[in-house]
């Protein structure tokens, strides 16, 4: 087991260094960039960014992590994400299909990576797609910010469901007309009880997806 330490910036990227052999590891990627453990990489744990009343709703036993109040000062200030958004980038994305601070979702399917930006998301969810052979499903919480996605077989081998949204703005299949919660499972309908399966995703910078992933497609974009 390693302990880590924030170590500095690379690519605008944090960098973390561990204190047992003093490798340096690359955040987005989970990379050992140089040090006695070059070349190794960290296992990634599945996470999610989610608003807080979706977390809520979904845990209403959860707990929270409370500010410190003595280091109030070096939180990031309410409107951080408007400020980087006009902080310029060191490295950029110079196939301009996307502005390089344009926030994504990415997601890794079948050894093909594909970027979702946000904004795509919000007007079009649930969108459905296939990422390296998976047939996948984005879909937009209830909040209206927080996005996940999921693999729209049941289990392998299994059809690919169509899910939309009917008339009530209720996610629903086409085929059996079963009804979908944000969770991905069944509430009511034939398949009931049944859930997808989650995907991993990555919400990021476009400059910073795409340079720790330079063959992405982007939805919307070529290949679409």
């Amino acid at each position: 087991m390693l302990t880590f330490r924030l170590a500095g910036i690379n690519n605008q990227n944090f960098i973390m260094r561990d204190e047992e052999t003093g490798t340096f590891w690359q955040q987005v990627s989970g990379q050992a960039i140089s040090g006695p453990l070059r070349g190794l990489s960290l296992e990634a744990v599945a996470s999610e960014e989610v608003g807080f009343a979706v977390w809520k709703a979904e845990a209403p036993g959860g707990m929270v992590l409370a500010p410190d109040v003595l280091h109030a000062a070096k939180y990031a200030p309410a409107d951080w994400e408007q400020r980087m958004a006009r902080t310029p980038t060191v490295i950029g994305a110079p196939d301009g299909v996307l502005a390089p601070r344009e926030l994504v979702v990415g997601l890794s399917a079948g050894g093909v990576d594909r970027a979702y930006p946000v904004r795509e998301v919000v007007a079009r969810a649930p969108i459905s797609d296939e990422v390296g052979g998976t047939p996948v499903l984005i879909v937009i919480g209830p909040d209206g910010r927080t996005i996940r996605a999921f693999d729209r077989r049941l289990g392998e081998g299994d059809q690919a469901l169509e899910i939309s949204r009917d008339t009530s703005s209720a996610l629903v299949d086409a085929g059996t007309r079963s009804a979908w919660d944000f969770q991905g499972c069944a509430t009511a309908g034939p398949l009931r009880g049944r859930c997808l399966t989650p995907i991993d995703l990555l919400k990021d910078y476009w400059f910073d997806w795409e340079r720790y992933h330079p063959d992405t497609s982007v939805y919307g974009g070529e290949g679409r």
